[in-house]
């Protein structure tokens, strides 16, 4: 590996970590309690290895992080490749039914569940799969995700399924330079999330937040951030 790549990477992890403490001790939360997700689109296996060899540093009680990618295909090009140190996949895009089976060859969650076909058709071919169903907050057009309205109905159908484990909602940001419209949509989510876990116990889980702004997103209960550019560069 070129320590190059490996010192960079590191560098900026740390910083990243850094900030996730401190928004979670900011908003009265104990930083163990965020998972660090760091989004691999595009990046190659050898930036990805040394993020993951890097965060072997991080601080103790801190979780390890976790992978996700954005499409099937480069989650199926990496996987083997890394599959020596041993990290989670996660699915954090939109999932085509034709790239169910070799998506659930190396995840073992998948964030970027938007209707209860895809939910139907995931729990046709797992066991034991967690999932996130993924709510377009904002209600903007161009975004994935089940509209806020219809959430917890999808997500309580999603829970019933057998095979599947509800474990929370994700959801994208609002795209808007308002910070307060953005950390709103974080508190949409997380309200939608208490109706949910009020009837699913497994359903605590809020992935939202990315590297501009996981800090709102933290001190609406992010429990999972989903980092890219801010750790391996812009893409």
């Amino acid at each position: 590996m070129d320590d190059d790549v490996r010192d960079v990477v590191a560098a900026r992890l740390a910083v990243v970590r850094r900030r996730v403490v401190d928004a979670a001790v900011t908003a009265g939360r104990d930083p163990a309690e965020v998972q660090l997700l760091l989004a691999s689109k595009t990046m190659s296996v050898e930036a990805v290895a040394a993020a993951l060899a890097a965060d072997e540093d991080r601080e103790p009680g801190l979780a390890r992080v976790v992978l996700g990618e954005n499409r099937v295909q480069e989650l199926v090009a990496k996987a083997p490749e890394l599959v020596h140190l041993e990290p989670t996949w996660h699915v954090i895009g939109p999932l085509q039914s034709n790239k169910v089976n070799a998506a659930l060859r190396w995840a073992s969650c998948v964030e970027s569940v938007a209707s209860l076909d895809l939910a139907t058709r995931l729990a046709a071919r797992a066991d034991a799969l967690d999932v996130m169903v993924q709510v377009n907050v904002s209600d903007e057009p161009t975004k994935h995700g089940v509209a806020a309205h219809e959430a917890v109905d999808v997500a309580l159908a999603v829970a019933a399924l057998h095979g599947l484990r509800l474990v929370g909602l994700m959801t994208v940001g609002a795209n808007s330079t308002d910070d307060a419209v953005v950390r709103d949509g974080y508190a949409r989510l997380r309200d939608l999330r208490d109706e949910v876990a009020a009837s699913v116990p497994t359903a605590t889980g809020l992935s939202m937040g990315m590297s501009r702004d996981l800090e709102p997103a933290i001190a609406e209960g992010a429990t999972t951030v989903r980092i890219g550019s801010a750790v391996f560069g812009a893409r």
